[in-house]
């Protein structure tokens, strides 16, 4: 059992939580996945893509659960990532938290082990 992570605005999971669903944030769509990170990516992922941006919440999801949608491909470093193609259903969330900015300006993740 793998768990992976996604980190998006609060909002966002608000309209999705709504909806049963969410289906992606503007890059996700543009890039036609879902993009999530390992507990071992998520801070560079957070340090990279995420800096400076209040609001935020992880989602924590376990893999098995998404059956084939999702996909582990190379992305940064050569990395596998787990991307998924389709919508996350809202019952997939294993766990939400907040991750406030920290000093540096990046989001806090917490412990994601």
């Amino acid at each position: 059992m793998t768990r992976i992570y996604k980190i998006l605005a609060a909002e966002a999971w608000a309209a999705a939580q709504a909806a049963g669903r969410f289906d992606g944030s503007a890059v996700d769509l543009a890039d036609g996945y879902i993009h999530f990170s390992t507990a071992a990516q998520a801070a560079e992922t957070a340090r990279r893509h995420f800096a400076g941006h209040e609001g935020l919440v992880v989602l924590e999801v376990e893999s098995d659960d998404l059956g084939e949608a999702l996909r582990w491909e190379p992305s940064r470093g050569g990395d596998l990532f787990p991307h998924l193609y389709g919508p996350l259903s809202a019952e997939h969330v294993r766990s939400v938290r907040t991750a406030p900015l920290g000093a540096d300006g990046v989001p806090d993740l917490g412990d994601l082990t």
